[in-house]
């Protein structure tokens, strides 16, 4: 049994073949040995072009973008694209384009199956992606969406902070946020808002309209293509209702409370130094011809 396994196998012919193998394969190394210098030497050259266009990116663009995070996350993408061009053209120099075919064929697949099991992370990288180049949005800057008003805090690859006026952060993923409406106060530092208020039947209509517009023009400077607007709008239960329209600078809703706070309280002093009335609503309770009759009972009787 030795004696065929000994004929069948022999320790020094496998040597031999394998010395013929490492041989064969020195030749090939030595003969690729100008590729293989070309090959580093193109790794070599776009690392650098790599850090230049990473460098060039942040100076004539990135800038634009307030969050240094998101600044630092798209310099890096860029490096690592430049060097992946840089990687495959090596292998091409190196003849090794089966291999780059197969690397590219994994990519891909991996590509998809990452992507599938992602998208919503990736809905939100690339809406926070968009909106750090909105113009319209920036830090710092007073919205209004979904129900929720703030200030801007944060703006990431995955969500928007929005700082509430009191204090409260509310966290809106950034495919919600592009895919819906927003207010932006901070845009125009002009705003219109409006009053309202009513007074009495028997009060002269033109005279409380007079007033109301010389008080308002007088308190909130309105500019050139601005002006105070009055309208009666309804015959209410207990008054003749009106609005009155006027332009201030808000850029917040806090200007917007205090200006009404101001409006309405000139609006009232002024009524006051000129006896117009502001109804309230009044109600009358009437027993008419119903009698309340008071039923006692002796405590004897009780017991």
């Amino acid at each position: 049994m030795s004696i065929i396994l000994q004929s069948k196998f022999s320790v020094e012919d496998s040597v031999s073949k394998l010395w013929d193998k490492l041989d064969g394969w020195l030749d090939a190394i030595i003969l690729k040995l100008p590729n293989i210098a070309m090959a580093i030497l193109v790794m070599v050259l776009f690392y650098f072009i790599a850090r230049g266009v990473r460098n060039l990116l942040r100076r004539l663009l990135l800038h634009r973008i307030s969050q240094v995070s998101i600044q630092n996350i798209i310099a890096k993408v860029v490096f690592l694209i430049v060097i992946l061009i840089g990687f495959f053209i090596a292998l091409g120099v190196l003849e090794l384009d089966k291999v780059l075919t197969s690397i590219l064929a994994g990519a891909g697949v991996i590509g998809l199956a990452v992507g599938l099991a992602l998208q919503g992370t990736l809905s939100n990288t690339f809406g926070g992606l968009i909106l750090s180049f909105m113009p319209r949005l920036n830090i710092d800057d007073y919205i209004e969406t979904e129900g929720t008003s703030g200030f801007v805090s944060e703006i990431s690859l995955r969500n928007i902070v929005i700082r509430r006026p009191d204090n409260n952060y509310v966290i809106v993923p950034n495919s919600k946020f592009v895919e819906g409406s927003f207010v932006n106060y901070s845009v125009s530092d002009r705003s219109r808002i409006s009053v309202t208020c009513g007074v009495g039947y028997e009060s002269n209509l033109q005279e409380v309209e007079d007033l109301v517009v010389k008080v308002i023009a007088e308190n909130f400077n309105q500019k050139d293509g601005e002006e105070v607007e009055f309208f009666f709008t309804e015959f209410g239960d207990s008054s003749i209702n009106f609005m009155t329209r006027f332009w201030i600078d808000m850029v917040k809703s806090k200007q917007e409370h205090a200006a009404r706070h101001k409006a309405v309280k000139l609006i009232k002093s002024h009524f006051d130094a000129k006896g117009i009335n502001i109804p309230f609503p009044i109600r009358t309770l009437d027993f008419g011809k119903n009698n309340l009759n008071l039923v006692t009972q002796d405590k004897n009787e009780e017991s």
